[in-house]
Parts: structure tokens; C-alpha cells; sequence
């Protein structure tokens, strides 16, 4: 069996869902991964059974002290080999690499001002304006390239992200339906999204709106926020039923039973797409190109610089709802 690859996750839900074709590229290779990322990343990413998981998050030295310990930890049953470790850091920052480079792992990331001499195979970043998606994938597979695997590696990643949900996430979510009473079709609201970008609120202004619409058109409209985001969300639509906050893995699946998920360029956005749920997201200060849902069930409107009308997203939404299996 290959040694375990250590693999730096990113630092955001949604652009953990996008590194999803870069794991599944590793896994395929015959890669045990050990995941190192925040600790709302083990739910989300248990299906992909990983040899171990490390939940980081600061100080530095703290986080070179756990990486350093999966080897002293309880016996297991394939106990961590004796050597030197290989990985990869998906973030783009300095901390990140110095934690692996700290820890003993002889990593692979992108190029940026000083990375360079913390990693042992640096990658120079694809030329465009590139997806994420892509970004992530052309990483992996360089620094694979350049560990000596050349055979069976696409150079595009696929359709789809492909997010393993486990019988406990699905399971989780119908405990959450039937709780609430959710017996009928209805549509997942994601309202919120955390920070500016480049100073401009990430939120489509008219989900209340968009709300009593579909309640008049007779569709059941739910929200279900993590819990730092539950004022916001019954805030900004108050008409909405609200579910109790989810682990991530468990609300993933709770999109697959979602006739449709309206919701920004967010943590939802990813997590639907990754989950192959049908979605429809809305964009107004940042760009399809670069962060759209990368899934065929997924569409969008709108576009940097241009919130969709109110209008446009009602009659988009209830034609996908007419289309709904």
C-alpha cells in the first residue's frame, strides 16, 4: 500500500467541496489521505472514509504539534509508516506550508511571494482566469506528475464533484424532515453568506420577496443556517420555516431532498453542487467563471456587478420546479 498523503484542505466550506476532484485524484491513485482543514471539515468530507483526519485551526505551533502526533497516537490497525511524508497544501498562504514544513511533510503547493522555499515541489498557477475547480485539480495532478505517477490522470477534472454521503448524513436529514413536520416537496433557502467581497455584501437582497412568491405558488420554503448564522437568516426572511443547524455532511444531504436550493455564491452553493442537488444561485459580486457551482444540475443568474431582478429569479425558479422529477 502507498504511504498516507497528507493533504492541507482549504480554509472555506465551499472551496473544500471544490477540491473534491483533487482528492478523488489522489484517492484513485491509491493514496490513503490524511485531511488536515477546520473541524467542520470531518463531517462534511467523512464519506470519503480518509485514513485520518487532523482538525486545525491556530495557533501554528498547536497545529504542527497535532500533525506531528498522528504518529504517536492509540495503535491502529495500519499503523502510520516510518520515513518521510509527502503532501500537498491546497491554501495559498505562508502559515500553511510552514505547518507542514514544521511538521516534517515534504509538500506540494502553489508558488506565491516566499512559499517557495517552504515547499518541495512548488507549481506555478495556470495562466487565466481558471475555476477553482480547475485551480485545485491542476495541483494535485502536477504535483502527482511530479512524484513520477503519469498513468490514468486526466488532465480536465469531471462533471461532477462527487460528494460520498454516508448513511448517517442521510439518515440525519430525514430525522430533520420528519421532526418538521416536511412531508411534501419544498425549496432550500441559503439566504446568508458570510463577509464582504471586496467590500460588497455577498447576499441577494430579495429573498423575503422570493419567499412569499413561492408560499403563494404553494411551495413550502425552508431555511437551515448554521448557528451563527440563524438570526441573520430569520431576519432577512422571516416567512421561511427554519430547520435546526446541521453538520455540514448531513446538510449536504439535505439539499438532495430539496426540490430546489436558491442561494448565493456560498458554503450552500458548493455544498448542493457537490451533492449533484438541483440549485439555482445567485451571483452579484463575484463571477461564475471563477466560483459558479460545478455540477450539470446546478444554474445561475446574474453576474458580477448585477444582482438578478427579482422577476428573473422568481420565473427561473418556478421553471425549474415545474421540471422537478
Amino acid at each position: 500500500m502507498l504511504k498516507p498523503i497528507f493533504v492541507r484542505l482549504p480554509n472555506w466550506v465551499g472551496d473544500a467541496c471544490m477540491s473534491l476532484p483533487a482528492l478523488h485524484l489522489l484517492r484513485n491513485a491509491g493514496f490513503p489521505l490524511v485531511l488536515v482543514g477546520r473541524p467542520w471539515a470531518r463531517d462534511l468530507l467523512s464519506g470519503l472514509q480518509p485514513y485520518d483526519f487532523i482538525a486545525v485551526s491556530g495557533p501554528l505551533r498547536k497545529d504542527v504539534e497535532l500533525i506531528r502526533g498522528l504518529r504517536s497516537r492509540t495503535p491502529r490497525a495500519s499503523p502510520l509508516p516510518a520515513g518521510p511524508l509527502k503532501g500537498i497544501c491546497f491554501p495559498d498562504s505562508i502559515s500553511s506550508a510552514l505547518v507542514f514544513r514544521m511538521a516534517g511533510i515534504r509538500s506540494g503547493g502553489y508558488r506565491d511571494d516566499g512559499r517557495s522555499l517552504l515547499l518541495k515541489w512548488p507549481v506555478s498557477k495556470l495562466r487565466g482566469e481558471a475555476h477553482v475547480v480547475q485551480s485545485y485539480y491542476h495541483l494535485a495532478r502536477t504535483v502527482m506528475l511530479k512524484w513520477g505517477l503519469h498513468d490514468g490522470m486526466p488532465e480536465q477534472p469531471g462533471p461532477t464533484l462527487s460528494l460520498p454521503l454516508t448513511s448517517g448524513h442521510i439518515q440525519a436529514a430525514n430525522a430533520t424532515l420528519e421532526r418538521a413536520g416536511l412531508n411534501t416537496p419544498f425549496v432550500l433557502l441559503s439566504p446568508t453568506a458570510t463577509g464582504l467581497h471586496r467590500g460588497r455584501v455577498k447576499s441577494w437582497p430579495e429573498y423575503e420577496p422570493l419567499a412569499r412568491r413561492l408560499l403563494e405558488e404553494g411551495w413550502p420554503v425552508v431555511m437551515c443556517p448554521p448557528p451563527n448564522e440563524v438570526d441573520l437568516a430569520r431576519a432577512s426572511v422571516p416567512s421561511a420555516q427554519m430547520l435546526p443547524a446541521l453538520p455540514l455532511g448531513a446538510y449536504a444531504a439535505l439539499t438532495t431532498k430539496a426540490s430546489l436550493v436558491v442561494c448565493n455564491d456560498s458554503g450552500t452553493s458548493h455544498i448542493a453542487a457537490a451533492a449533484q442537488s438541483r440549485q439555482l444561485t445567485l451571483f452579484g459580486v463575484t463571477r461564475p467563471a471563477r466560483t459558479g457551482p460545478w455540477s450539470p444540475n446546478a444554474q445561475w443568474l446574474g453576474e458580477e456587478g448585477c444582482w438578478p431582478t427579482l422577476n428573473a429569479v422568481l420565473q427561473r425558479a418556478l421553471l425549474l420546479l415545474q421540471q422537478t422529477p
